[in-house]
């Protein structure tokens, strides 16, 4: 394969090839309030136990609940949630509710007080492992304590943000599975 021709780009788009998962829907819950934002920038951080950054802005509603609560739902919609996934993430939840606005199922958790969003494929009930970056930094380290994922579709069509009102839909799967060494799966 030969060499790509390449040229200089803005820093500031690097994040549009960077995005590293799909567009997920964060619910909180603490005070008597519940919420719903919509996120991009997340990050799997470790297997056993299973851990999950999140970014929440210090200046969004989601941000004094999980802060506060020390738990959330991480949920991950499919491509036919789109729209609301977008308008999710154009008003806030110091005006609305969400999940009365979009008409969306708030399915109790097992172990969170954070409510689960039942549209979504999966729905991953997290506490917060490691707050050190809260402050500093607005990152939340999560832990995974329970999951809820739908038997069908067996792989979602999921959506990834590429900035500027831009999004990816999951293709197909690709395997190369067999030239994994046993041990690096």
């Amino acid at each position: 394969m030969r060499s790509l021709h390449k040229l200089d780009h803005p820093v500031e788009d690097a994040r549009r090839f960077l995005e590293p998962g799909p567009i997920i829907l964060v619910s909180t819950a603490a005070h008597g309030q519940r919420n719903i934002m919509t996120m991009g920038w997340h990050m799997v951080m470790g297997f056993s136990p299973s851990l999950v950054a999140t970014y929440i802005w210090n200046e969004n509603h989601s941000f004094s609940l999980a802060r506060d609560s020390r738990e959330c739902v991480i949920n991950v919609p499919g491509v036919e949630l789109l729209d609301t996934v977008v308008d999710i993430g154009n008003c806030s939840g110091r005006d609305v509710d969400k999940f009365d606005r979009f008409s969306l199922d708030a399915v109790p958790a097992g172990k969170v007080g954070a409510p689960l969003v039942g549209q979504c494929h999966s729905s991953f009930e997290c506490r917060l492992h490691d707050g050190s970056q809260v402050v500093s930094n607005n990152l939340f380290i999560w832990e995974i304590v329970k999951a809820h994922v739908a038997p069908r579709p067996k792989l979602p069509r999921t959506v990834h943000y590429r900035g500027d009102g831009q999004f990816m839909v999951a293709g197909a799967e690709v395997s190369r599975r067999r030239r994994f060494k046993p041990d690096m799966l």
